[in-house]
């Protein structure tokens, strides 16, 4: 932890991706609500959406263009049943994937839950300057990527490199010369 930092708070929007869920039933969505605020970011918003891949790569895209939102993290619809799109949907709009993101998932969740960690689809990338992940429906999973990965790298004083020191980089293809 570099201690001649700033903390700089981010904004992140939090999506629940499910057939069934309500609002009061977003256990999963609840604890990345909890430790996004815990850690001392903000929720800029959040939502439930059916999973239907048109919906969620459509609702990614305008989180994306909203300057006030600096993340995404969505929860639910990366596994391996029919109905699972979420990785499809982001694939979508990611102009780059983070690759990284999803061994280290699988790293953290083998210790956690051992070879049932292959089901899992969890992914990252990057579009429009904006952080995108897409983690699991389980509580579980979404303590283990904030806690072991996503805390760490929002946190701008984490060392050798985190995501927010280049937040400012991630869009300079775009901007002229």
């Amino acid at each position: 932890m570099a201690e001649n930092k700033e903390f700089i708070p981010v904004r992140i929007a939090v999506l629940t991706l499910s057939d069934t869920r309500a609002l009061s039933e977003d256990r999963s969505g609840q604890i990345l609500v909890d430790r996004i605020e815990g850690a001392g970011h903000s929720v800029a918003a959040r939502m439930i959406l059916r999973d239907e891949r048109g919906e969620i790569s459509d609702q990614l895209r305008v989180w994306c263009a909203d300057p006030s939102i600096d993340v995404i993290i969505s929860t639910g619809g990366t596994g391996l049943t029919g109905r699972d799109i979420t990785v499809e949907a982001h694939r979508d709009v990611y102009e780059k994937e983070i690759e990284a993101f999803a061994t280290v998932f699988t790293i953290v969740s083998m210790k956690k839950i051992g070879t049932s960690a292959v089901q899992s689809r969890a992914t990252g990338g990057v579009a429009n300057g904006t952080y995108l992940f897409a983690l699991p429906g389980s509580p579980g999973a979404c303590k283990d990527a904030w806690d072991e990965i996503l805390e760490q790298q929002f946190d701008y004083r984490h060392k050798p490199c985190n995501f927010v020191e280049i937040f400012p980089r991630l869009d300079e293809h775009k901007r002229r010369k």
